[in-house]
């Protein structure tokens, strides 16, 4: 089988080269002749999401996780909103793990509501207790590969099998792992959802999203989007193309940075509690082993002193940029109750750990003696 580093830069590119072009062009153009199509879905218009650009990413991305098909929208959240809005209608009934993205739990608590659709909330740890939630109305069970901010590793084969037990349709955000450590569609899952303006692009500079799967349900999820309008247009699709050339170099440094960052904040004093799951204190940290090829470029940790002494330490630090995101070439820091997770109640994140004196530090691939150098200045004030 071909390996990733390959696919990312020979899957899904044009043959033979348009034009010679090496590198994929930019198609500015909104419309394309061509003869009659039988389905509105079929004609060639930037927001039906099927010009060039499109496509070749579509058939890169869904060759990274080896999976059936792939769409590219306009945002994370048009590929999360979309998708559960495709599985889901009036009356319907949806399981999701309690810890989620903060953006993901104001969609299901806040926005499916008034479509008629309800969801509880599980442990996505504890396998014996998801039957008891069923009602003939559920359709769809959601986690997240790596829970954001917490590190949190469910069980994750329990889930795609417990999904098709019971004929449910399985959505993964892979987000914090991306395909070079996790590919859902090799463990059984139906939709893999990316934010694509994180990892998969690593340049901080587009917003992008991403649904990648079984064909069925992609083409199902790319009408939704071509009516909802959560097109990509062609010029973001070119720097994502780009962004995600580099992804497997990019993602192996941070994995590899990240995890030394942890080890080191693990024995450093003034932390009380650090969150990586490759870490062997990590209550799941086997499991991770087991499922994933790295452990990804995010660690979160509390500092002894609570609030004041999170924000004193974050002021501190002088190489990551203080502000969201995470997944870019340079190092990022942030504390999730007052960005990620601000539009969470304060009762609502104590229910699932998130405390408001939570640091989340996402890794560049600057030079992590330099990170560990700033951290341990920070750390000591």
């Amino acid at each position: 089988m071909t390996q990733i580093d390959t696919k990312l830069i020979h899957a899904g590119e044009p043959e033979p080269r348009i034009e010679g072009a090496v590198a994929m062009p930019i198609f500015q153009s909104t419309l394309y002749e061509g003869g009659p199509t039988t389905s509105y879905h079929d004609i060639q218009y930037i927001r039906l999401n099927n010009t060039p650009n499109h496509l070749v990413l579509h058939a890169k991305l869904a060759a990274l996780e080896n999976a059936e098909a792939a769409l590219v929208t306009a945002s994370g959240m048009a590929a999360i909103s979309t998708s559960l809005l495709t599985v889901l209608s009036a009356g319907d009934h949806l399981l999701a793990h309690s810890s989620l993205y903060g953006g993901t739990h104001d969609v299901i608590t806040h926005d499916l509501p008034a479509y008629g659709i309800s969801c509880t909330f599980i442990d996505a740890d504890k396998p014996e207790t998801w039957a008891e939630h069923l009602r003939e109305t559920t359709r769809a069970i959601y986690v997240e590969t790596m829970t954001n901010p917490l590190l949190e590793v469910l069980d994750l084969v329990a889930v795609a099998r417990f999904a098709r037990e019971h004929g449910l349709v399985s959505l993964i955000d892979n987000t914090f792992a991306s395909p070079v450590n996790f590919r859902p569609a090799e463990h059984g899952y139906d939709l893999s959802l990316h934010s694509c303006t994180k990892y998969l692009n690593g340049h901080s500079d587009i917003v992008a999203g991403a649904v990648i799967g079984r064909a069925d349900l992609v083409e199902k999820v790319r009408h939704k989007v071509n009516h909802l309008g959560g097109s990509l247009d062609p010029n973001t699709c070119f720097l994502l193309h780009r962004g995600m050339k580099t992804l497997a170099l990019r993602v192996r440094h941070q994995n590899e940075s990240a995890l030394r960052l942890a080890t080191f904040l693990s024995t450093a004093p003034g932390i009380t509690q650090v969150n990586y799951p490759g870490l062997p204190s990590h209550p799941r940290h086997e499991r991770a082993r087991e499922l994933f090829d790295g452990f990804g470029g995010v660690v979160s940790f509390e500092l002894d002193g609570g609030e004041d002494a999170a924000a004193r330490f974050i002021e501190r630090t002088h190489i990551p940029r203080k502000t969201v995101s995470l997944g870019g070439v340079e190092s990022l820091i942030t504390r999730p109750a007052l960005s990620s997770h601000s539009g969470i109640s304060a009762e609502d994140r104590k229910k699932i750990g998130l405390s408001d004196s939570l640091v989340r530090y996402a890794v560049g691939i600057e030079a992590v003696d330099d990170i560990l150098e700033d951290l341990d200045r920070a750390l000591r004030g």
